[in-house]
């Protein structure tokens, strides 16, 4: 499972349509949410654009399919974001991403800091406990293995990119 396949092989296509099928689910709960990508937390994925990023992650699909190890890594990360995404999509776009964008703002500045990356860090490092447990109870199946660190992926690319946003937040200008 931690060996390269062969590109073109059965298993290379079962892993390519893991990361089409994941990493779409990614794109689309992110276009419903953010269709002008105002929300978007990762700067290099706003920065490419959605013509851009389709391109680029069509060839890490590619390329990332011949290792099923990462395979199934990027896969449970990116299915858990799609989640994620899907679950205030619906409020942001009912709202509008400007509007949805400012709300957070507000609530954000109502609440206090202390409690906010308390709850935060609640959220991820409870999250994470599920995944570092699944890598050290796994035994010698990497099926699980990676499983378990596609969730810690998850929750470090959730810590990591809230609080990316939450410091370009707290660094703009008040208006």
């Amino acid at each position: 499972m931690d060996d390269i396949v062969a590109v073109g092989g059965r298993q290379y296509f079962f892993f390519l349509m893991l990361l089409l099928l994941s990493r779409g689910a990614d794109f689309l709960s992110t276009w419903i949410a953010t269709p002008n990508m105002v929300l978007e937390g990762n700067p290099v994925a706003k920065k490419l654009g959605w013509k851009w990023g389709s391109f680029v992650n069509l060839v890490l699909c590619g390329f990332f399919a011949a290792w099923p190890l990462a395979a199934i890594i990027i896969g449970t990360t990116s299915v858990l974001v799609a989640a994620r995404n899907f679950q205030v999509a619906w409020l942001m776009r009912s709202l509008g991403e400007e509007n949805y964008r400012d709300w957070y703002l507000e609530q954000l500045r109502q609440t206090g800091l202390p409690l906010y990356l308390f709850c935060l860090l609640g959220q991820t490092l409870l999250t994470a406990a599920v995944g570092a447990a699944l890598v050290y109870f796994t035994g010698d199946s990497l099926i699980p293995f990676a499983v378990g660190l596609g969730i810690v992926g998850y929750a470090l690319a959730v810590t990591f990119y809230t609080l990316l946003s939450l410091w370009r937040i707290r660094r703009a200008p008040v208006e």
